[in-house]
């Protein structure tokens, strides 16, 4: 079948919340006619004032013309009710996320409709052919997962169902760049490519707020000025809500077969039970709407510098610390007998994490060990996270003191396996390979879905590239094996690129 999706095409749009109405405020913008319903009375109207109040605040930044912004909401109408929709060429789901409410929504338009009209759905978890069950034509079905806010973010997920019309996914990928998006195709599995591989973003920073390995507000700032994420895990959580954060999580658990990698955190459930949903409610792992702040972080006091510093000739991904060492007038020494992508000084050696504890690498290696988190680029950033077995805790200061000239602070972190950034990275990496491995989804797919969708400051599987996938493969063994856990298991994406020295973008 020809789908016809233009300008002309007049676009429905169900659901009437920030999602929905940053939807319907996409289609006006791009020259359609638009109806927005919602079921909720009331809910409409305040649908189009929040995007009226979208529209003015950018006519007051110059990013829009007051004729324009008079147009754009011109082509928006409120539909009272679902028969107001009969006509329309493209329906746009963003209801509640459950699949039963989306299946009746379609069998109630279907009749409604032309038999070209397409009924897309912006689940964000939800197997559109679940969703297209018990249709007559299930052929028009597809999934067209948009990031909130609409209007601002560049990517949009494609999902086919099993019964999608090939051409509706290739008439849609048109439309989405008409629109100014970004499409990427996304397989119909649990999450699709940003809420699947995003998952273990949440479920480590959980796990190690539960171990009490740090506060909320250090595991957020390490990612953020270590890692180079736009926001932390709990910040974020907070943002998009606790309750909704969740429902995608126990989404993907239970689509998997309850599989343990995706076990929803008893420590959030609690949260959302007591109604601690983020800033929406005031408070969840940060306090709202009053004078309290996110809790400080402190660093590591500098007690006094230590010189020389001992390094290997090959010194890795430390290779860029080192030349901030040097350039901020540390004694720098080669020293043949240094341990690979390592420094000493005096009796303490300190390494970059490989996922054990600094306590398991000592009674392996030998006390006096000082244990580096990852960061995004050691030539640039302000902050690291270091942890310490008995023998090398008391040095640690003097380390800081020594970073201190180049810009550098630390961070203490409990003795915990991955450490923060090393952990998170590894297992972002290792899901996008596992979704890689068992959909066929393209690396270069999930690293764009993953940058535009979530404003990652790197696509996992391109980390995992320039980490070096056998790193990372080692850390997940290392993980697995101190906790004795299925969920740090290796994708056979990874191990394949581990034993054949290989890479995801080749």
């Amino acid at each position: 079948m020809s789908y016809e999706l233009s300008s002309s095409t007049r676009v429905a749009v169900i659901g009437a919340g920030s999602m929905g109405s940053g939807i319907a405020q996409l289609a006006a913008q791009s020259g359609h006619q638009v109806l927005l319903h919602d079921a909720q009375p009331g809910a409409g109207e305040r649908g189009l004032e929040r995007i009226a109040a979208d529209l003015d605040g950018a006519v007051k930044r110059g990013k829009l013309a007051d004729l324009d912004r008079t147009m754009i909401l011109g082509r928006i109408r409120v539909a009272g009710c679902l028969e107001e929709l009969e006509g329309s060429g493209l329906v746009v789901e963003a209801i509640v996320e459950r699949l039963e409410p989306k299946q009746s929504l379609f069998r109630t338009l279907e009749p409604l409709l032309s038999s070209q009209a397409v009924l897309a759905t912006n689940t964000s978890s939800i197997s559109v052919t679940a969703v297209a069950q018990g249709l007559h034509h299930p052929e028009r079905v597809i999934g067209w997962h948009f990031f909130n806010p609409a209007p601002r973010m560049k990517l949009v997920e494609i999902i086919r169902g099993v019964e999608t019309d090939p051409a509706l996914a290739s008439a849609l990928r048109d439309l989405s760049n008409a629109w100014g998006k970004t499409a990427v195709d996304a397989p119909n599995t649990p999450g699709f490519i940003v809420n699947r591989v995003a998952r273990p973003y949440y479920a480590e920073a959980l796990r190690l707020l539960a171990e009490g390995v740090a506060e909320a507000s250090v595991v957020d700032r390490l990612l953020r000025e270590a890692g180079g994420f736009a926001m932390g895990p709990f910040e974020l959580m907070d943002l998009i809500g606790l309750d909704v954060n969740l429902s995608v999580s126990e989404s993907v658990f239970h689509a998997t077969a309850y599989d343990p990698r995706y076990a929803p955190s008893i420590l959030q459930q609690e949260l959302v039970r007591s109604g601690r949903l983020g800033r929406k409610s005031g408070c969840g792992f940060y306090r709202y709407g009053d004078a309290s702040e996110p809790g400080i972080v402190d660093t590591i006091a500098p007690t006094t510098a230590i010189e020389p510093i001992r390094v290997p000739t090959e010194l890795g991904l430390l290779d860029p610390l080192v030349e901030r060492l040097r350039l901020a007038g540390s004694v720098i020494v080669q020293h043949s007998q240094s341990i690979h992508e390592g420094l000493e000084f005096g009796s303490v050696r300190v390494a970059l994490t490989d996922g054990r504890t600094a306590a398991e690498c000592s009674a392996q290696d030998g006390p006096g060990l000082i244990l580096l988190d990852l960061a995004l680029d050691f030539g640039k950033t302000a902050l690291i996270g270091v942890t310490a077995d008995a023998a090398a805790l008391p040095h640690v200061g003097a380390l800081a003191a020594s970073l201190a000239p180049a810009g550098i602070a630390l961070v203490a972190l409990e003795d915990v396996a991955g450490l923060v950034v090393m952990r998170t990275v590894c297992c972002l990496a290792n899901e996008a390979a596992d979704v890689m491995t068992w959909t066929g989804a393209k690396a270069a797919d999930i690293d764009t879905a993953m940058q535009l969708g979530t404003a990652y400051p790197r696509g996992p599987l391109s980390w995992a590239d320039g980490l070096g996938c056998s790193r990372v493969a080692a850390v997940l063994t290392h993980l697995q094996a101190h906790y004795g856990e299925t969920r740090y298991r290796r994708a056979p994406a990874l191990s394949r690129r581990h034993f054949s020295r290989g890479a995801f973008h080749e």
